[in-house]
């Protein structure tokens, strides 16, 4: 019976160590395709590099535009800038003595500032994303389900922060968000036993719109790592099925 165990065990040792080694293989090929005696194509790194760059593009391409429409932070709640919390007591204090729609004036005039922002990002991401190097994707292809993303993120925050707060600066004045939180907050500090407040909404909502615009780059990372269907190229499809 021991010896039976022991005999399966080894088996299963093997398998295992050789579909591993078949894995690594796969993603460490020279730099172009070659065919395999059977006839398969292998991919190499750059088709590698390729396949990734091609799945942040879809991301770019089909969330990131989504947000610069109009409502595109507002009606969608994965994304959709609320108060700050200091200001959620101004938010509350407002609807309870009947400035209801002063109230989510004030709430959409910030969304509006954020889809007039992301306008900026795309130039800014398309250049991060030809950046993208084999060492880079190999990690990426190996790792969680927003490893993509989170490359994106670190290539591309502080720039689109840059981009993004003056035109957030610029959009609340275009769109009266000024006017209207300098009204919504006068009233909320003449309403006695209340604490004045004065938050620096340019600031909080471009880190919001950053937020969002990683988010729904990463829900379509995510979808295309997971669900076949989402590959909707060749190339997509024979990278990602290295990591299924």
């Amino acid at each position: 019976m021991i010896r039976t165990f022991l005999a399966i065990t080894a088996v299963f040792s093997l398998t295992a160590c050789a579909e591993l080694q078949h894995a690594t293989n796969q993603i460490t090929q020279p730099q172009t395709s070659t065919s395999s005696n059977s006839g398969t194509s292998v991919l190499g790194n750059a088709d590698i590099a390729a396949g990734l760059r091609q799945a942040l593009d879809l991301g770019i391409e089909k969330q990131v535009t989504k947000l610069t429409k109009t409502d595109g932070f507002y009606k969608n709640d994965m994304v959709k800038i609320l108060l700050p919390k200091e200001l959620q007591k101004v938010d509350k204090s407002l609807r309870s003595i009947g400035l209801g729609s002063l109230a989510d004036e004030g709430l959409k005039v910030l969304n509006r500032a954020a889809e007039d922002a992301v306008k900026e990002a795309t130039p800014i991401f398309v250049d991060a994303v030809k950046d993208i190097t084999f060492n880079d994707a190999k990690a990426i292809l190996t790792g969680s389900d927003d490893a993509a993303t989170q490359y994106l993120t670190s290539k591309t925050q502080t720039s689109l922060y840059d981009k993004f707060n003056p035109v957030i600066k610029n959009s609340f004045s275009k769109v009266g968000a000024d006017k209207i939180w300098t009204n919504l907050i006068n009233k909320y500090n003449t309403i006695p036993f209340t604490e004045a407040v004065n938050p620096d909404l340019t600031d909080y909502v471009t880190h919001e719109a950053l937020d969002g615009v990683y988010k729904m780059i990463a829900v379509e990372e995510k979808d295309i790592r997971t669900k076949y269907s989402y590959r909707s190229t060749d190339l997509l499809k024979k990278v990602f099925a290295l990591q299924d």
